[in-house]
């Protein structure tokens, strides 16, 4: 009972300090694992606790993550990106493991036969890592698509051509690598699209109620997967895979509120695995690991994945920038630790010389992977131009006279603005005025693909109906996060036959509870403007409001560094100086008369 209490608080706990201190929440997963392992202060005793159960646990959480992810691959977002990740999974896969079996051979000076199966091993990168790493570097092109892709795609690919080196080994040499390949491409296919079309069909007929989405949907990808792995093992993760780009892709019935059960379930089995994991590990082992494999590590990171994404890249439209991106993130995750496991533990039963350097091997690969590319990567890409620092952007949507007012106003203090409306008269007032605008619904799927969304990492939903803002905010929520989303308080002229929502429903009320789009309009039509004033040690927020009265509006305030502060109902503005008050005020000219 502790260990596993230990193992959600240490996860969770983690994931936080990740998110508050900006650090890749897998390095500090590893850490805590290693910390709470049998060597350190045994609060995670992985062989008591799980016994056998521990190979398919690990198996069937990697298959879920995986199915998740592929859940997250819309054929549009890959454009002319196909190609590129075509060949990493391909010609790069073939790359990663020829070098990587050459620098094993040599630095590592294991035989021959090891060599193979570490490079082979070394492959997947994965979206256990990759995927926590998108989310903290937030890249903007198509390199971070085709990290995605590659991430998810690349699991099944090598897992599958460890297990056939592997059974070779085991077999003494033989190796049925077409028929491995063939057998694996039929259950995945078969075991992918079966399971994806008999959910379509039950979804779309009703057959299911609404509760029960989400278990059929886990319970139909596992059992396609468990269904693969009888014809070919590891060829479950393929088919996973290829039921998560399915549904994915399919018009028929909506599975956002799949998607969105999976990645919370993603969270908890990553944080899960990682302290797992990382428990298992003994600190005798990691003691004998000296410079061969430290410089292993940098071959892997320095070498042999910049050569890979070269010549996989060379002749594509992948502008530089990109290209670099994708040569610094390869992190390795949990397939290489799981099948490394497995696979010392048979190999060294099978007299294999050195088989018990592959787990502190791997282990220090994905922990020295995920602790450069998870320092690295976010300041490399903003130094590049492919991430915002921090995304203060707004999205507006209402293109009414005081949604615009407000946005040029936000525009002209440097802060990026995307309004949307389904009026296309008032988008083309907005787009008149200079102002970034887009014509229809943010509800729409059109509206995934369309939307330029680099630099946007706030919502204000403006619009005169109540529900409508709600919705929107709603839609955003995985994106840009609660604490970002903003509505305007409900009408106090609310249409007929409307209802109030509950608050579980409605976003944070923007600028004040008696801020509604009438009151807004009724100071619009006064002539009073969004106008910015920058704080100072000597005149400061009180003087401010000495010298337009209790009537000026506060709306926001944009710090030194451009962070945007928003003033709610339940966190007012406090201004402070060195920040520049955007508010509604009179002009001068009006507040004389």
């Amino acid at each position: 009972m502790i260990g596993l209490v230990s193992v959600a608080v240490l996860g969770g706990a983690a994931q936080w300090l990740g998110w508050r201190l900006g650090l890749p929440a897998i390095l500090l997963l590893l850490l805590f694992g290693l910390a709470a392992g049998p060597d350190g202060l045994g609060l995670v005793p992985t062989e008591e606790m799980f016994g056998d159960l521990l190979g398919p646990f690990v198996a069937l959480a990697v298959a879920i993550v995986l199915f998740e992810g592929a859940l997250t691959l819309q054929l549009p977002e890959l454009g002319d990106s196909g190609g590129v990740v075509a060949r990493l999974v391909t010609l790069g896969a073939a790359v990663t493991w020829g070098l990587g079996s050459l620098g094993a051979r040599y630095l590592l000076d294991l035989s021959w036969s090891l060599a193979i199966l570490v490079g082979a091993i070394l492959i997947v990168t994965g979206p256990t890592v990759v995927i926590p790493l998108l989310r903290q570097i937030r890249p903007v092109g198509p390199g971070g698509v085709v990290l995605k892709w590659e991430g998810i795609l690349i699991d099944p690919v090598g897992a599958v051509l460890a297990v056939l080196v592997f059974e070779a080994l085991i077999g003494g040499g033989s190796l049925d690598a077409m028929g491995g390949i063939g057998r694996t491409i039929v259950a995945g296919a078969v075991f992918g699209a079966g399971p994806a079309w008999i959910l379509v069909v039950c979804l779309s007929r009703f057959w299911i109620p609404d509760h029960l989405h989400n278990l059929a949907a886990l319970a139909l990808a596992l059992a396609g997967y468990a269904l693969a792995n009888v014809i070919q093992h590891e060829a479950g993760l393929l088919a996973v895979t290829v039921m998560g780009v399915v549904l994915a892709n399919q018009r028929r019935v909506d599975i956002r509120h799949i998607t969105e059960f999976k990645e919370n379930l993603q969270v908890l089995l990553i944080s899960v695995l990682f302290i797992v994991l990382a428990a298992r590990i003994e600190w005798s082992d990691l003691q004998a690991l000296g410079a061969p494999e430290f410089v292993f590590l940098g071959l892997l990171v320095l070498v042999v994945r910049p050569l890979s994404v070269a010549a996989c890249t060379v002749g594509t439209g992948l502008s530089m920038r990109d290209r670099v991106l994708v040569a610094v993130m390869a992190p390795r995750g949990v397939v290489a630790a799981a099948v490394t496991a497995v696979f010392a533990v048979r190999l060294e039963d099978a007299g294999f010389e050195g088989a018990e350097r592959l787990v502190p091997i791997v282990f220090l690969i994905i922990a020295g992977t995920v602790t450069i590319y998870g320092l690295l990567g976010r300041p490399l890409a903003i130094r590049m131009g492919l991430a915002e620092r921090t995304p203060n952007g707004v999205i507006i949507i209402g293109a009414h006279a005081p949604g615009r007012s407000l946005a040029a106003a936000l525009r002209d203090l440097g802060v990026s603005v995307l309004v949307v409306d389904t009026n296309v008269a008032l988008i083309r007032a907005a787009r008149m005025e200079g102002l970034r605008a887009y014509h229809g619904s943010v509800l729409s799927d059109q509206a995934d693909y369309a939307l330029e969304l680099p630099g946007i990492g706030k919502l204000f939903a403006m619009t005169a109906n109540d529900e409508v803002n709600a919705l929107s905010a709603l839609h955003f929520v995985h994106l840009f996060g609660r604490q970002n989303l903003f509505q305007l308080a409900p009408s106090s002229r609310p249409r007929e036959g409307a209802s109030k929502l509950g608050s579980e429903m409605r976003a944070r009320v923007l600028f004040g509870r008696d801020v509604t789009i009438e009151e807004l309009r009724r100071r619009y039509a006064e002539g009073q403007r969004p106008k910015a004033t920058h704080l100072t040690e000597r005149f400061g927020f009180r003087a401010w409001r000495e010298q337009h009265g209790e009537e000026a509006l506060p709306l926001l305030t944009v710090s030194e560094d451009g962070a945007v502060t928003v003033g709610t109902v339940d966190k007012p503005l406090d201004p402070r100086p060195g920040d520049t008050l955007l508010a509604i005020t009179r002009s001068d000219a009006t507040r004389a008369s």
